[in-house]
C-alpha cells in the first residue's frame, strides 16, 4: 500500500481528486452496495456514492475536523454533514455562532454557505458500522494533509470525536507541527495550542476537542445543545 499522491495546488484539486478515490477496496463496495439498496426513506433519491468532499470557505480561519460520512447522510447527498441528525446538530450550531448561513443542511443547493469554515473529515468514505480501519484512515491522510498544507488562515481547529482528535494529531506531527511533549487526552472542552512550521506560514493554531453530535451522543445527553453551543462560542472568541 502506497500513501503517495500528487501534489496538490489548490482545496480544489484536493477535492476533485478525493471524489475519483478508490484506494479503499471495502469502503469502495460498501459506499456503492449503500447507494443500490438505499434505506427505505429515500428510495426515489439518487445517492451520490463516492467519497466526500471537504465543503465551505477555503479561506476559512476555523477548520472543523469530524469522523467520516454517514451511509444515509453525507454518501447519500454529497455534502459534509448534510442529510443527518449529526448535521442537524452541527449546522444549527455554526448558524447560532454565525459560521453558517442557515441553521439546516438538507441536500447540495438548499442556499446554505458557510463563512470563514471549511469542515473536512480523516476518511471520505461511509465506513461499514461507522468504524474505519487504520489502513483505510492512512489511505485517506493525505487528503487531509494536503488541506492543511493549503489553508494557511486556520487559526482554530475543532476536532468532532476521539478518532478525530487522535488523527488530527498524528497528521500534524507528520506535517512537523509544534506539539506539546504532553499529548493532551481527549475530552469534551479539551484545547492545545499548536505551532504551524514557518515554511506553513507560521503561527499558532488552537485545537479544540468536542463530542460528535451523533445520535448516540445526543440521544443520550452526553452531548447537549448547551455543551455544544459552548465550543464554538470558545471558537468564535479565539478568532477574534
Amino acid at each position: 500500500m502506497t500513501r503517495a499522491l500528487p501534489l496538490f495546488r489548490s482545496i480544489a484539486e484536493v477535492e476533485s481528486a478525493v471524489v475519483e478515490c478508490r484506494r479503499c477496496p471495502r469502503l469502495v463496495a460498501w459506499r456503492e452496495e449503500v447507494a443500490r439498496t438505499k434505506r427505505a426513506a429515500f428510495r426515489d433519491q439518487t445517492y451520490w456514492g463516492r467519497p466526500v468532499p471537504a465543503f465551505g470557505d477555503p479561506d476559512a480561519r476555523l477548520l472543523v475536523v469530524g469522523l467520516a460520512p454517514a451511509a444515509h447522510g453525507g454518501n447519500r447527498t454529497g455534502r459534509m454533514f448534510t442529510g443527518d441528525r449529526s448535521g442537524d446538530w452541527l449546522y444549527r450550531a455554526l448558524f447560532e455562532a454565525g459560521f453558517a448561513s442557515q441553521p439546516e443542511s438538507i441536500a447540495p443547493g438548499d442556499g446554505l454557505t458557510l463563512s470563514d469554515c471549511l469542515i473536512t473529515a480523516p476518511v471520505r468514505c461511509a465506513p461499514p458500522a461507522n468504524q474505519p480501519l487504520p489502513a483505510e484512515r492512512a489511505n485517506c491522510q493525505p487528503y487531509l494533509e494536503a488541506e492543511l498544507s493549503l489553508t494557511p488562515r486556520v487559526r482554530v481547529m475543532v476536532a468532532l470525536g476521539g478518532i478525530a482528535w487522535t488523527q488530527l494529531h498524528r497528521v500534524l506531527e507528520e506535517l512537523g507541527w509544534g506539539l506539546p511533549a504532553r499529548r493532551v487526552p481527549f475530552g469534551h472542552g479539551a484545547e492545545v495550542e499548536v505551532a504551524r512550521p514557518a515554511d506553513a506560514g507560521g503561527g499558532g493554531v488552537h485545537l479544540l476537542g468536542s463530542y460528535h453530535p451523533s445520535q448516540q451522543n445526543t440521544f443520550t445527553g452526553t452531548l447537549t445543545r448547551e455543551m455544544f453551543a459552548l465550543i464554538w462560542t470558545r471558537a468564535r472568541a479565539l478568532l477574534s
